[in-house]
């Protein structure tokens, strides 16, 4: 798997040297998942932060009392998969990340993450970057379903990930937006 999208998406916010590309390469490891398979399963520890090249995933809670899923997250190309709390403190995670569709992803371990920030500083301003929009995207959730009609909601959504109802199924979107699939089908026919 090659690392191009990544790189490019690094270029936008930092410049390497040819050096630096490699040693960064060299920290990587590719991670495969079929449709279905898990990242995360809630009770292991987040061990990698990994980059999506190609495919999309959900990061969800299950509830203990019924199972129903809680999605709090879609991960898509050029964006990253992880449990932040999970990586940096090392402690089992209480959410999953599965493969919505067939995924490939870069990865980076936390001990090679710590090695490249030694090696490579401007890496840390990098990933304080990133882990800045992680800490924004979660927040502009929370708000919204906390003060935002669903209809609302799911106008924004739609806004945000235009290839949404292409890429995600309608029940998944429901549990998102904090609504049911009925509820949500509902919406769909008064908005269009």
């Amino acid at each position: 798997m090659k690392p191009d999208l990544l790189l490019k998406n690094i270029s936008k916010h930092i410049s390497l040297t040819v050096d630096e590309k490699e040693f960064f390469i060299s920290l990587l490891k590719t991670k495969s998942l079929k449709k279905g398979e898990y990242l995360l399963c809630e009770g292991d520890v987040c061990k990698y932060e990994s980059f999506v090249i190609k495919g999309c995933l959900k990061s969800y809670y299950e509830d203990d009392d019924n199972g129903a899923e809680h999605i709090v997250d879609f991960l898509v190309e050029e964006w990253w998969a992880d449990d932040l709390y999970s990586f940096f403190t090392q402690t089992k995670s209480k959410s999953n990340i599965r493969a919505l569709e067939n995924t490939e992803l870069l990865q980076i371990s936390k001990d090679d993450l710590e090695t490249l920030y030694q090696r490579i500083p401007k890496f840390e301003r990098l990933f304080r970057m990133i882990f800045q929009r992680a800490y924004i995207s979660q927040r502009d959730q929370i708000t919204l379903m906390l003060s935002t009609p669903a209809e609302e909601r799911y106008i924004q959504f739609l806004k945000k990930k235009p290839y949404a109802t292409k890429r995600f199924p309608q029940k998944d979107i429901a549990s998102y937006l904090g609504v049911t699939p009925q509820f949500l089908s509902i919406l769909k026919k008064k908005i269009s």
